[in-house]
């Protein structure tokens, strides 16, 4: 017996940001979250969920209030892939785009959320079941805007309460300064905890290359979008030429971008975000097509259902740490001794606190 959609309903709320983030090209204004949630015929329900950086959530509510969200009626909600598939081809002029993907996700992720819930499992377990905790790596303490006595001091502070690993954001406008803030970072955490570098798409080919000898001489665990998403050619180029892993993934919204990534080499850490590429069911075979390669997972953002993506699947190596749904929610992701817990309770295994959204709602 299928249990039809028989409701499906959206609302973006806006969430404040938790502290200061800033990187060499923007700053984090507020997390835009877009909400779906997906009723069936059963009595069963699914809350989703997808979000931006504070600019295009009216237009992701858009698409969904005005195109996606009517074709859901009427639909198995127990056929994940076809829901997808026919929400999908039905945004042809807009996709691939992060306007689609970005709505696609909100539904998706209910979907899964009601698949979950239904079957009574975690999320980790009903989308594979490959782990039971990820190390997690902290980003809170490297933020562009922050002095180097700070960056120093937050580091060592990961460290000492148990994070794997840490990333400092860089692009400052002399190399120097970039290649001094690093030195600082790798002698406050020591040899033994990894450290992630990431330019957010500052750079050229050719300033990329100038700068790898600073993160080499850190030993750097990767260089995450040193050049703009659509410089497939340049990532490769610049892959070949330096010991460091080259991360992409957080600017990039099909499974096709990251196939063309993987197949030239131009990847050596794959960083999906469930919300950029549409949802749990893209991000999935991202996660797989990494693993084929060879290539280790490490998503962006999101740690509160990444953690259970990331159990999913057995090629990830680390959760990113930044708190930024403390403020809807009622519980925390755990942590215990530097790795972050999948949620056991069904559903995304996140506690949202339901009134705390309604006061945030703003459309």
């Amino acid at each position: 017996m299928t249990a039809k959609i028989s409701a499906a309903s959206a609302r973006l709320v806006d969430v404040p940001v938790e502290t200061v983030r800033t990187d060499a090209k923007q700053a984090f204004l507020k997390q835009e979250t877009i909400l779906v949630q997906v009723d069936t015929d059963d009595g069963a329900s699914g809350l989703g969920y997808s979000y931006t950086i504070g600019t295009g959530g009216t237009a992701v509510l858009a698409m969904l209030r005005d195109y996606l969200l009517p074709g859901l009626l009427g639909q198995d909600a127990d056929a994940v892939e076809a829901v997808w598939r026919r929400t999908y081809d039905a945004t042809r002029a807009t996709a691939v785009g992060p306007i689609t993907s970005l709505a696609l996700a909100a539904i998706d992720t209910a979907l899964w959320d009601r698949r979950s819930r239904v079957a009574s499992l975690p999320l980790s377990i009903i989308a594979g079941g490959a782990k039971e905790r990820v190390p997690v790596y902290d980003t809170e303490i490297g933020w562009l805007h922050l002095p180097i006595e700070d960056l120093a001091a937050g580091a060592k502070a990961a460290a000492s309460g148990g994070a794997r690993g840490v990333k400092i954001k860089v692009g400052k406008p002399s190399a120097s300064e970039d290649a001094e803030r690093l030195q600082a970072v790798r002698q406050a955490i020591g040899p033994d905890r990894d450290l992630m570098v990431d330019a957010n798409q500052a750079f050229t080919l050719v300033e990329a290359l100038r700068r790898t000898s600073a993160l080499e001489a850190v030993d750097a665990l990767w260089f995450e979008e040193p050049l703009p998403a659509d410089d497939v050619a340049g990532h490769e180029r610049l892959a070949r030429q330096t010991s460091v892993a080259v991360a992409v993934g957080e600017s990039m919204y099909s499974i096709g971008q990251f196939a063309e990534y993987l197949g030239r080499g131009a990847a050596g850490i794959a960083q999906p975000d469930v919300a950029r590429i549409g949802g749990i069911t893209p991000w999935l075979k991202v996660a797989h097509l990494a693993e084929a390669h060879n290539v280790e997972v490490c998503p962006h953002f999101l740690m509160e259902i990444h953690v259970s993506l990331c159990a999913a699947v057995p090629n990830s190596r680390y959760v990113e740490y930044i708190p930024q749904l403390r403020s809807v929610t009622r519980s925390e992701l755990e942590v215990v001794d530097g790795f972050a817990v999948a949620p056991t309770t069904p559903g995304l295994g996140i506690d949202w606190d339901l009134d705390a959204l309604d006061n945030l709602t703003v459309a």
